[in-house]
């Protein structure tokens, strides 16, 4: 089997709650709405290359229980290889997010029950991808596979969102380094985004910094630059950063030019804003494509 994007690292189940304001201690509110769907960086991103019109492979965990085959099913239904999602006893992760009416929005994700996937024997890079992207949340598969990957000429992309053992470890070894702001200061040890991006450039022949609505730095090749966010009405920016880094890696695998490549996933994480909850969010191809029209216009 050939796909676009091989996602290897974390899915859950998320329930997002609608809240009118962060609750103070010992406070009890009413959500206003309620989502429920499958979660996960490097699963949504599997979502949002399906979405976006190109072939996924999802490699990472799910469990036996009710939550797990939910999770399961709904991969299935979107089209998403899971010839490599291994099953277990161990509890599916859950993410409960509290969403703000500005869309800004809390997370809890409780995964301590569920063990790390253990490495594979090098040279299981399968099935065949023409890129392949990383969350950091498998550390122990993560890094034969992105070394496989490299002897193989196969770009790879991280999806660094915090500073953890395994996006410290991924991100000396991928092509591309996506990284939130928050992963840029904690990595470079520079709190100005400028700085960061840097130094990580310093290292890195692609870096690509991510400010949420102030939009991205960049630095390829020696050269450095900043796209401003497409501007969108942002009911909710959960999976925003999903569907960022799915659209990226597929545009990877496609070989967009550089300003293609990050105006392209730039306008899939500003659709993903739109609408409530995080698999629910994630455009279509299609929603992509107008925006990019509408904003060339």
């Amino acid at each position: 089997m050939d796909v676009d994007v091989l996602c290897v690292g974390h899915a859950c189940y998320d329930l997002a709650l609608s809240v009118p304001r962060h609750p103070g201690p010992d406070e009890k509110l009413f959500a206003e709405r309620l989502a429920l769907g499958g979660g996960g960086p490097a699963a949504n991103a599997a979502v949002a290359v399906r979405r976006l019109g190109g072939s996924a492979s999802f490699l990472g965990y799910l469990g036996n229980d009710d939550w797990g085959e939910r999770h399961a099913r709904e991969l299935a239904a979107e089209g998403v290889d899971t010839s490599l999602l291994v099953r277990g006893d161990a509890p599916t992760p859950l993410a409960v997010s509290l969403v703000k009416p500005d869309g800004a929005r809390s997370v809890v994700n409780h995964s301590a029950a569920t063990p790390k996937l253990e490495a594979e024997p090098a040279g299981r890079l399968r099935p065949a991808a023409r890129a392949v992207l990383f969350d950091g949340h498998e550390p122990k598969v993560s890094p034969p596979i992105a070394a496989e990957a490299r002897r193989r000429g196969i770009p790879t992309v991280l999806d660094a969102g915090s500073c953890h053992e395994g996006t410290r470890t991924l991100a000396g070894m991928v092509d591309y380094l996506v990284a939130s702001e928050r992963f840029a200061a904690q990595a470079a040890g520079a709190s100005d985004p400028e700085e960061a991006l840097r130094r990580l450039g310093a290292s890195h022949p692609c870096v690509v910094v991510t400010l949420g609505e102030r939009g991205l730095l960049w630095s390829f090749r020696g050269e450095r630059g900043r796209l401003p966010a497409y501007r969108v009405r942002c009911l909710d920016s959960t999976g925003a950063g999903d569907a960022f880094h799915g659209a990226f890696a597929l545009g990877v695998a496609r070989r967009m030019d550089w300003e293609s490549l990050l105006r392209f996933a730039s306008a899939a994480g500003a659709l993903a804003c739109t609408r409530f909850g995080a698999r629910q969010g994630l455009p279509s191809a299609e929603e992509v494509a107008g925006l990019l029209g509408r904003a060339g216009r």
